[in-house]
């Protein structure tokens, strides 16, 4: 039996440019525009068409891009906001945390904002009693609950409005991006509660960018994007096609950022510091590819590389070396090779030849990456060197610091009690 069902939901938000606002009524009226001002400049389509289902007692994933229409799904579904069109039906009693401090009073404390929240999530007060101890313990606020809720922290309003929302005990859970902003010790305890409400069988809407998350504890997950249902279905599969998607975007911007690169090269004069040498042998073109040979300009940790360096020796030359450096966004060598270094000896190049990097596996953590290029004598003299001049990025679901990430994996004693994130 479904808790959620959404039918052809459509959500359209009126949207007013600085020109239409006027200062006065007053004003307005006499320059004879008050119903021209009252006109929005267009309609901004946040959900289009969204139907799906939410079966009692399972945990509902939803993802997508920033603008994607998650947060306005949410909102429908708690009443907060409106269908423009469509049927949204809910079944049980709802709790939502879906905007941080949402329904609090600035003005008036913890305690007062438990009892407000707890009656209009439809407690009694003698329930909200029985309830108040686990909510302001559970939050970690004892020392804080009589102070203004204007005085907390992000972090603050994050736990106390979890707690709050968690402690009802609801039928159907709505948990929004808010998770992002608590603290460290506190999130865990979240997630938690959260698999707690899982065992129960209660039901879960849960909304969030953490897609490690999403595929641990999501029955079924939904793809929004620019408003509208890409897919749904088994966990893995719907973040597979979002990942694919959000990489596409990426190599379209980073291709587009390339060929700027190009014709700022071609233009302007300062950018020649990025590249020097008398070209002998000139680097005529590189591509960066995946080890099928398609051109790209995204990665993962687990993905090789190939390099590929299109050259033109416009004489015999009998000393070269070809050389490759990745830098991070900080300038940090992450690492850099040649062909000298290596052990190759250099014979003899005349006219057009290509060289090819093959890396295996690429083992770098989350950023952008800038290539070096080189092509230059033994003793170090350049003939075309090319600084930082190409760049990719590594895209990883993993939240590594530093710049390499070895292939590794943990082990615990069994006095060590652990659970995996």
């Amino acid at each position: 039996m479904a808790a959620i069902e959404i039918e052809n939901l459509t959500r359209i938000y009126q949207k007013y440019s600085a020109q239409h606002r006027f200062k006065t009524f007053k004003s307005a009226m006499i320059k004879g525009d008050f119903f021209k001002s009252l006109r929005s400049d267009e309609k901004v389509t946040a959900l289009d068409n969204v139907s799906f289902k939410v079966n009692r007692g399972t945990t509902f994933g939803v993802i997508g891009e920033n603008g994607s229409g998650k947060s306005t799904l949410l909102k429908v579904v708690t009443g907060i906001a409106k269908p423009t069109s469509g049927r949204v039906e809910v079944k049980g009693k709802v709790s939502a945390l879906i905007e941080l401090g949402a329904g609090f009073h600035p003005e008036i404390t913890g305690r007062e904002n438990i009892y407000i929240n707890g009656i209009m999530l439809g407690l009694s007060k003698k329930e909200i009693n029985d309830k108040y101890e686990g909510i302001v313990k559970f939050a970690e606020l004892e020392d804080f609950i009589d102070a203004p809720v204007k005085t907390y922290s992000s972090g603050m309003y994050m736990r106390l409005g979890f707690s709050i929302a968690i402690n009802v005990n609801p039928d159907v859970l709505l948990v929004d991006e808010v998770l992002a902003v608590g603290d460290a010790s506190f999130v865990p305890k979240c997630l938690d509660r959260i698999q707690d409400f899982r065992r129960r069988k209660k039901t879960i809407l849960f909304v969030s960018h953490d897609l490690s998350t999403i595929e641990k504890i999501c029955d079924r997950v939904a793809w929004l994007k620019a408003g509208q249902v890409q897919t749904i279905g088994e966990p893995r599969r719907v973040i597979d096609a979002y990942l694919q998607d959000v990489a596409e975007k990426q190599e379209g911007e980073f291709e587009k950022r390339q060929e700027e690169a190009v014709k700022e090269e071609e233009y302007e004069e300062g950018r020649r510091e990025n590249r020097w040498g008398k070209r002998e042998v000139e680097v005529k073109k590189v591509k960066m590819k995946g080890l099928d040979g398609k051109v790209k300009h995204v990665f993962s940790p687990q993905e090789g590389m190939l390099i590929e360096i299109d050259i033109n020796a416009y004489s015999l030359i009998k000393d070269f070396v070809f050389g490759i450096g990745i830098f991070n966004s900080q300038g940090v060598c992450c690492y850099g090779t040649n062909t000298f270094l290596e052990g190759f000896q250099p014979d003899s190049i005349k006219g057009k030849g290509k060289v090819v990097l093959r890396i295996e596996c690429l083992h770098l953590v989350n950023g952008t990456y800038y290539l070096d290029v080189a092509v230059h004598k033994r003793d170090g003299y350049p003939y075309d060197y090319h600084r930082k001049l190409y760049s990719f990025l590594l895209s990883s679901k993993y939240k590594d610091d530093g710049i390499y990430r070895p292939k590794h994996s943990w082990e615990f004693s069994p006095e060590i009690k652990i659970k995996s994130s």
